[in-house]
């Protein structure tokens, strides 16, 4: 059964009017400052992958950071970091469930 609580925000690379957000690779960088930010923290290499709970992607052609409802109960001033660096750069901001493309046929 689905849940209807949303396990993910999406800060997406559009401001509130629609503008494209620069410098165009924003998502790997705020990606890359969240990378210790993870499951059983920070271990020795981490800083070389993506945090499970911030991941940059691109959904229809829009550049995109999937941050993890997690990281809010379990890292509450990294999550104030993503979002208000979403608000402050006027990005908008939805909350859903990332469904994967490869899910198993019924």
């Amino acid at each position: 059964m689905a849940s209807s609580t949303p396990k993910e925000v999406f800060i997406q690379g559009l401001t509130s009017q629609g503008r494209v957000f620069r410098p165009s690779d924003w998502a790997e960088r705020l990606a890359g400052v969240m990378s210790q930010f993870r499951p059983g923290g920070a271990q020795p290499g981490s800083h070389l992958s993506y945090s499970p709970w911030c991941v940059p992607t691109v959904i229809g052609g829009i550049t995109c950071v999937v941050v993890n409802s997690q990281l809010r109960d379990l890292e509450p001033m990294a999550w104030d970091f993503v979002i208000n660096f979403a608000r402050d750069n006027d990005l908008q901001v939805g909350e859903a469930c990332l469904i994967p493309e490869d899910r198993p046929a019924k």
